[in-house]
């Protein structure tokens, strides 16, 4: 079965190995992840497991996720997520899920969201190339002509060409990254490299979906 965490970024450090090589990595704290419902084919049209992570006071809870929680039996958590799967979960409602589900040297995907970085120009959002430098030209760092429009009255830009605009702040996915260390103890998560998100940004480790890539 697929395994699937949330967890907290913490930032960044760096562990040495015995042969003095630095390996720069990511401190995601995780753990104490909750089974919150189990969906299956006959109930829900697909298999799955929520999963909630995360203190939340009971007064910043909405009635509806109130309800579930009591339906569930646990305590309000902050965050909710889930894990699409092949056959029926394993788990039962209530069950927790630690941060040893996963050893050092698995090979999983990190998800979370981008950074975001405010309204920027096209250069810098999609990597446009700028036009002449010298003082004769009128586009420097312009965008050009944005080529085919739709045609007739209010005629407008096809959706999804690329122009200036606010860049981050999306759903990004990092894959094939390498677990380096479980501290069990403090339910710490370390992964080798960087991964998406600001400090303290919600993050899901899983099973890589590209396991056997060489």
């Amino acid at each position: 079965m697929a395994r699937m965490l949330l967890g907290i970024k913490l930032g960044m450090t760096q562990l040495f190995t015995e042969e003095g090589r630095v390996i720069p990595v990511t401190v995601i704290q995780s753990g104490g992840n909750v089974v919150l419902r189990n969906k299956t084919v006959e109930t829900d049209g697909y298999n799955a497991v929520q999963l909630g992570f995360g203190e939340i006071k009971e007064s910043k809870v909405n009635k509806p996720m109130e309800g579930q929680f009591k339906k569930a039996d646990v305590k309000p958590v902050k965050f909710i997520r889930e894990q699409r799967l092949d056959a029926a979960s394993e788990h039962k409602v209530g069950d927790m899920i630690e941060v040893d589900v996963f050893a050092a040297g698995d090979l999983v995907d990190v998800i979370g969201t981008s950074k975001g970085k405010g309204f920027a120009g096209g250069i810098k959002r999609h990597n446009f190339a700028r036009g002449p430098m010298g003082h004769g030209s009128k586009s420097h760092r312009e965008p050009g002509s944005t080529g085919a429009m739709l045609s007739g009255p209010g005629g407008r830009v096809f959706k999804g060409k690329k122009l200036p605009g606010r860049m981050g702040g999306n759903r990004t996915t990092i894959q094939r990254l390498t677990i380096v260390k479980i501290d069990k103890d403090r339910n710490l998560i370390l992964i080798k490299g960087a991964v998406p998100g600001p400090k303290k940004g919600l993050v899901i480790v899983r099973d890589t979906v590209k396991p056997n890539k060489k």
